[in-house]
């Protein structure tokens, strides 16, 4: 089956993000089954096929042949995020009712920052690095 692609508009958004400092990586992914549309800075299914690879996990990374550590799996994260969007979703129905949905989502880690934008066919995901405190 394929995917939809993203409008010409989210896009220039991507890439205009994908260039700011600290940016480590972009997804957009399907709303609807958190498939990967389109991928920057992460390692894929098919990079790994390609290069003959095993796969590293969704969390820690791996540091084999030559992939740096702390590398991550795009279909890992992913899933990661597409679950978090939809548990945000359920705790948006259940606060606000059916007439309200999440517009942004925000997860800050010691290492990491993920900003997440759920869109109507699409959701919007940069991770970048988390700034000094």
């Amino acid at each position: 089956m394929q995917q939809p692609s993203p409008s010409e508009e989210t896009a220039a958004l991507l890439a205009r993000l994908s260039s700011r400092p600290g940016v480590q990586s972009t997804l957009i992914l399907s709303r609807d089954t958190g498939a990967i549309v389109r991928s920057t800075g992460l390692i894929t299914a098919e990079d790994i096929s390609e290069e003959g690879e095993s796969v590293p996990n969704g969390i820690g990374g791996t540091d084999t042949e030559g992939k740096k550590k702390g590398t991550r799996n795009a279909d890992a994260v992913a899933r990661l995020v597409w679950n978090f969007v939809k548990s945000a979703g359920e705790m948006t129905e259940e606060l606000n009712g059916e007439s309200d949905e999440v517009k942004l989502l925000r997860l800050r880690t010691r290492k990491n920052e993920l900003v997440v934008v759920p869109d109507a066919k699409f959701l919007l995901v940069v991770v970048h690095d988390t700034p000094p405190a």
